[in-house]
């Protein structure tokens, strides 16, 4: 199991089903946002949330939570070097 799977999540907002669940409704708090979180491409500015469905419906009558998506790929072995390990020449044959 990876690190990434044992973070406490981040709650940003929380939401509201609407239209016999055709439509969630939520709302974010910008300020609640870390910077680390957010990532800019093409000259514009993002963040990659989650909408999950609570267990039950709060007292203000949320039926959903917005977290941050702190998921990030492991880093991968240098390919190379895995496909094509360096043998060891020691002078010695083999049989």
């Amino acid at each position: 199991m990876s690190n990434n799977q044992n973070q406490k999540p981040i709650y940003v907002g929380s939401g509201v089903e609407k239209f016999d669940g055709d439509l969630i409704e939520v709302s974010v708090c910008l300020s609640d946002l870390p910077s680390e979180h957010r990532f800019e491409y093409n000259g514009k500015w993002y963040a990659k949330l989650k909408i999950n469905r609570k267990r039950e419906t709060d007292e203000y009558g949320k039926t959903h939570s917005v977290s941050i998506n702190t998921w990030k790929p492991e880093p991968k072995q240098n390919e190379r070097e895995v496909a094509n390990p360096v043998a060891q020449n020691d002078g010695d044959l083999p049989f």
